[in-house]
């Protein structure tokens, strides 16, 4: 695996040819459920306005959230802040070494800290992320069921022995890229291409002939839909919009929207001075596990305002807020 990553692996990626934690942090949060195209230039952005961690933890919430914007899951945002915090608080702006000590952080869960760990730091210990849980699962023909958490910590264990030895910190970092590297670019979840695989031989899996039975994960999140009435209402003397911000929890958690309701009629009511609300196309946003669909109502003001919290935002402002994807995408098409 050490060999075929040095070879063949990927070495175009930015944060691959770096060891600065900071780095590798930023780029393991992006890429959670995140494809590389879609992260390369937001990390890009982020470095170029939060150069260190220093920088990062001293941003307001909303700029931060506003470079985001785009990139969904937003609490990831709001724990990556929280966790540039913390590393300048606790450990005065240096991200601890140990993968024990980087799990104390908000965010980083047991396989990023692993990640930073052994990239960075060359320390023995392995991830488990989703590429990797196959690519393990697939090699052992490990048959748990990885939504039980007692088989999920038996991969675990088998993950950590199969490292290299700790006496080989570069070793470490090019098998744990080998390993992200295989399962996203061979070991894929349909159709692998085993024949290109550099450890075909010793894969279990294949030997069987039902490589893609695994993982095997029997536990399936249920998708759920929601319908949504939204109001865009603007200003008609500049074209400001009334936004405010949402709630620390639930859907677009702490980002600034448009306000929304659970029926045109609540919507309506909230508006009642507004000249001839004007239905726009609904549409639906699609999330993790729900369907958001929208019907935005246009709705302008002269002297009055919406009887929700909020406030009136100018379109010179607006675009650096924290915007859910859809909201801002509704705000440029009237813009």
């Amino acid at each position: 695996m050490v060999a075929w990553q040095r070879s063949h692996g990927r070495h175009h990626l930015p944060w691959q040819r770096t060891r600065d934690p900071y780095r590798v942090w930023l780029s393991e949060i992006m890429l959670q459920q995140t494809q590389v195209t879609t992260v390369l230039g937001y990390y890009e952005r982020f470095l170029a306005r939060f150069p260190d961690v220093a920088a990062l933890a001293a941003a307001p919430e909303d700029e931060v959230f506003g470079l985001w914007s785009g990139l969904g899951y937003y609490s990831r945002a709001r724990n990556l802040h929280r966790c540039a915090q913390e590393v300048v608080a606790r450990f005065g702006g240096r991200f601890p070494h140990t993968a024990a000590e980087l799990a104390t952080l908000p965010g980083i869960g047991r396989s990023t800290a692993a990640a930073v760990a052994a990239f960075c730091f060359g320390e023995r210990v392995a991830i488990l992320d989703g590429n990797v849980r196959r690519v393990l699962a697939r090699l052992l023909a490990y048959g748990g069921d990885l939504a039980v958490a007692a088989n999920e910590r038996a991969l675990w264990t088998a993950a950590d022995v199969l490292l290299p030895p700790a006496d080989r910190p570069d070793d470490i970092a090019a098998y744990t890229q080998g390993l992200m590297d295989l399962g996203a670019t061979i070991c894929l979840p349909r159709r692998p291409d085993c024949l290109l695989c550099p450890v075909q031989a010793l894969c279990r899996a294949r030997a069987g002939g039902d490589v893609e039975r695994y993982p095997v994960r029997s536990r399936k999140l249920r998708r759920t839909a929601q319908t949504l009435w939204v109001l865009l209402a603007q200003r008609e003397e500049d074209g400001a919009v009334w936004l405010h911000k949402r709630p620390a929890r639930g859907i677009w958690a702490g980002l600034w929207a448009l306000p929304v309701f659970e029926s045109r009629e609540a919507l309506l009511a909230a508006c009642p001075s507004a000249a001839e609300p004007q239905d726009l196309p609904a549409f639906v946003h699609v999330l993790t596990h729900k369907d958001l669909h929208l019907h935005p109502v246009t709705a302008p003001f002269t002297s009055q305002q919406p009887a929700i919290e909020g406030s009136w935002v100018d379109a010179d402002r607006w675009p650096a807020l924290g915007l859910p994807a859809p909201v801002r995408r509704l705000l440029e098409q009237r813009a």
